[in-house]
């Protein structure tokens, strides 16, 4: 008989693959820690028991997913395996199938009853909890030993070995104890989130950093992936907050009974006691609370899992609470002691760590919303910060400034903006960068003079080298199909149009990033500013201080040799005639228009003097859209179609089986129901037809109907698409829709339009 030494145990253990024993989602309630359990747990239960050897009758009790099967199938030439749950045992016979282990035979029945057919068994390893084990001894033929698991603690379980003693007593032997705890990182691969590979050079790269391992992993998958840090709160037990929530809850005394130092170390953070427990919030999921609770007398420690952004933020607000107070007094300085229309007393030059940590505060802030824009607004006797997020303002209610502190704070973007801090009656515009995790942010700050003091805007985007795909844009099939279409035309003009803040930029630069993929072209941009910056595409800004611009790079581009140009705008009657230029040189331009629909695109180029005729030629097609907040996904629900929107929209006769859906509101949203928005699309190709239409340059209403004819999409169409699929509630209707575009549009002959 061979005996398998314990020296090449991991190599054994090593050469299973361990993902892919994970367990399907819809039956991971019903199995145990010990159903996958770690390698280090695996190891640890093979070394406290004498060494297998390969013509051995083994049974094993409990099959989990089977991964412990396959290891111990290395290692004999059969193995009974006894699994009470058939769904379980289905999941273990496919695992092991996938892998092509043939010497494992798994029966369904009760673990305590064993598997009579099998014995007389020389070893039985039970990895569930019995409570009889008389009937397993019975089937152990002579010298045949019983393991199973005993005295649980937590994570912690004993493995006893068990046999009948001289007088039909159980003899029981303690061998020693295995933690059958599975760390974070661990959780994350039976969570199908990341693989073994990945581990291993996370493992790696964490060893050289001295970093714990998961923020390694934590980098790679977003700092702000609630919904991961949701599941893995859930696989540990541990409650999952929201910073939102625990602003509320903060008590910053508990902060000053703790060295910062230690609390750094550790990743934990103080933020109130409940029931006499101290809870503290972390974003490792494996932080350590012993130590913590020899340094506070309470009944005990309890941890709360957040995002590492909210982690930040948390930070960060208690060292403002901290700091307030002592800063507070010196800040505030009654208005009739400085100038008024000016402001600029040396208070207004003061830019001091707690200012800077304000700031930082409110960009970590914005950061984990998602907002596109902070808004800082200064009144009589006031602040008012607000956060657009999917296009609704939402105030910032968490932090309340002081004016004086507005200015400073207001000082501090500036500075990092390299703008003039001394400067408060002039409009002024500058850029700075931050960095949360992985994600570089490109800050655009624009200031404003007003009766109060200034305010400030600055909108947040998040420069990652590669914009979104045409398919997130959430166009529907046939739209995704066209654009890519038109992407794909050797030459013409392609607009995409709307107001400010439609989501212009982010369809154009989804189009650039499939340009960019496919490498086949070369591709020039002339932007202000560039929004996305895009890996394999030639980018330019414009600058206008030294006479560079949009016009100016166009006839520098042409020379260039370019298959593709992007003007980030036609802003005027040079640009545009520039941009016809290229088109008919051979060139596809792509740019956008400040215009309400696809038809006023066409009579925006007539004022820009452009000839009929030559926008007739060039134009290929027009993209109008505005951007709608999305349903949450997490709390959709059916809901009853306001009456007055209906009203409008279908004035004869509400079709049939006519449904709409709206978001509930829940933690994924924030209660808000909505979460992210998506571009609803009028889409205009023009066509043979509508180029004769153009070159007789009509009135816009004719314009309007020709289009109809001519098969435009339009946004009524596009919106109610994606009101049926339950993308967007019917209540986003009216935002994105005029009155007059509500209900259905006529023909120009049926309205007397010739």
């Amino acid at each position: 008989m061979t005996d398998i030494p314990n020296a090449s145990l991991s190599a054994v253990i090593d050469g299973v693959p361990r993902g892919a024993f994970i367990a399907s989602p819809d039956l991971e309630g019903m199995l145990s820690g010990h159903s996958i359990p770690s390698r280090k747990a695996v190891r640890s239960l093979l070394a406290l028991m004498p060494p297998l050897h390969r013509q051995e009758r083994v049974l094993l009790v409990g099959a989990g997913s089977g991964y412990l099967a396959a290891i111990l199938s290395r290692q004999l030439d059969h193995l009974d395996v006894l699994e009470r749950d058939p769904d379980i045992a289905g999941i273990a016979r496919s695992n092991l199938a996938s892998l092509d282990i043939r010497t494992v035979d798994i029966h369904v029945g009760e673990g305590e009853a064993g598997y009579p057919p099998g014995a007389p068994y020389d070893r039985v390893l039970a990895v569930c909890l019995l409570e009889r084990l008389e009937t397993l001894l019975e089937q152990l033929g002579n010298d045949g030993e019983l393991f199973c698991l005993d005295d649980a603690q937590g994570q912690l379980n004993a493995l006893i070995a068990c046999r009948f003693g001289d007088k039909g007593e159980i003899d029981r032997h303690w061998l020693g104890l295995v933690d059958f705890s599975i760390d974070a990182s661990a959780m994350l691969i039976d969570m199908g989130l990341i693989d073994e590979q990945a581990l291993a050079s996370a493992r790696e790269e964490a060893r050289k950093l001295n970093k714990p391992v998961l923020s390694v992993i934590q980098r790679h998958l977003g700092p702000d992936n609630k919904a991961v840090y949701r599941a893995l709160a859930k696989r540990t037990g541990v409650p999952f907050m929201d910073a939102e929530q625990l602003f509320e809850l903060q008590d910053r005394n508990l902060f000053r009974h703790f060295s910062r130092t230690f609390l750094d170390h550790y990743r934990l953070l103080p933020v109130y006691v409940k029931d006499g427990r101290l809870q503290v919030v972390t974003d490792d999921a494996d932080a350590q609370t012993d130590s913590l609770s020899a340094l506070y007398e309470s009944k005990g420690v309890d941890k709360i899992l957040v995002t590492p952004t909210d982690y930040r933020r948390l930070w960060s607000a208690i060292n403002i609470l901290d700091k307030g107070d002592r800063n507070r007094g010196r800040l505030v300085v009654p208005v009739a002691q400085r100038e008024k229309d000016t402001f600029s007393n040396d208070l207004d030059n003061e830019v001091s760590p707690y200012l800077v940590a304000i700031y930082e505060s409110i960009l970590l802030d914005a950061v984990s919303e998602g907002a596109s824009d902070i808004h800082f607004e200064r009144y009589p006797d006031r602040v008012r910060i607000r956060l657009r997020v999917d296009g609704e303002l939402y105030d910032l209610k968490h932090l309340k400034l002081t004016p004086a502190e507005l200015i400073g704070v207001i000082n501090v973007i500036k500075t990092r903006a390299e703008l003039d801090i001394s400067e408060h009656r002039l409009p002024q515009g500058g850029r700075s960068r931050m960095k949360v995790g992985q994600t570089t942010y490109d800050l655009r700050v624009q200031t404003q003079p007003s009766l109060h003091g200034e305010h400030a805007v600055i909108r947040l985007l998040p420069q990652s080298g590669r914009a979104m795909g045409i398919d997130e844009l959430g166009l529907s099939p046939r739209l995704r199909a066209r654009y890519r279409r038109l992407l794909d035309n050797p030459a013409g003009l392609v607009l995409i149009v709307g107001p400010t803040g439609s989501g212009k930029s982010t369809t154009l630069s989804a189009g650039l990033q499939e340009l960019a993929d496919d490498g086949a072209r070369k591709v020039i941009t002339v932007e202000d500013p560039v929004e996305y910056a895009i890996d394999n595409i030639q980018q330019t800004r414009v600058r206008n201080r030294i006479g560079f611009g949009f016009a100016d790079a166009m006839r520098s581009f042409v020379r260039q040799d370019p298959d593709v140009i992007l003007v980030g705008e036609i802003r005027d009657a040079e640009t545009a005639l520039e941009a016809a230029r290229a088109s008919q040189t051979g060139h596809l331009v792509l740019s956008t228009l400040h215009c309400n629909d696809a038809v006023d695109a066409i009579q925006r180029l007539y004022d820009l003097g452009l000839h009929p005729n030559s926008i007739a030629s060039e134009l290929r097609a027009v993209m109008a859209q505005r951007l709608a907040r999305r349903i949450c996904p997490e709390c959709r629900q059916r809901s009853r179609p306001p009456a007055a929107i209906l009203k409008e929209l279908f004035p004869e006769e509400v079709p049939s089986g006519f449904v709409c859906y709206e978001g509930a509101g829940c933690n994924e949203c924030n209660g808000r129901g909505t979460h992210g928005r998506i571009a609803v699309t009028e889409y205009l190709q023009v066509n043979d037809d509508y180029r004769d239409v153009i070159s007789a340059r009509p009135h816009l209403g004719e314009l309007r109907w020709r289009a109809l004819d001519a098969g435009m999409v339009t946004m009524r169409d596009s919106a109610l698409e994606l009101v049926l699929a339950g993308i967007i509630p019917m209540s986003e209707l009216p935002r994105i829709l005029p009155q007059e575009r509500l209900a259905p549009e006529r023909r120009g002959g049926e309205r007397g339009f010739r």
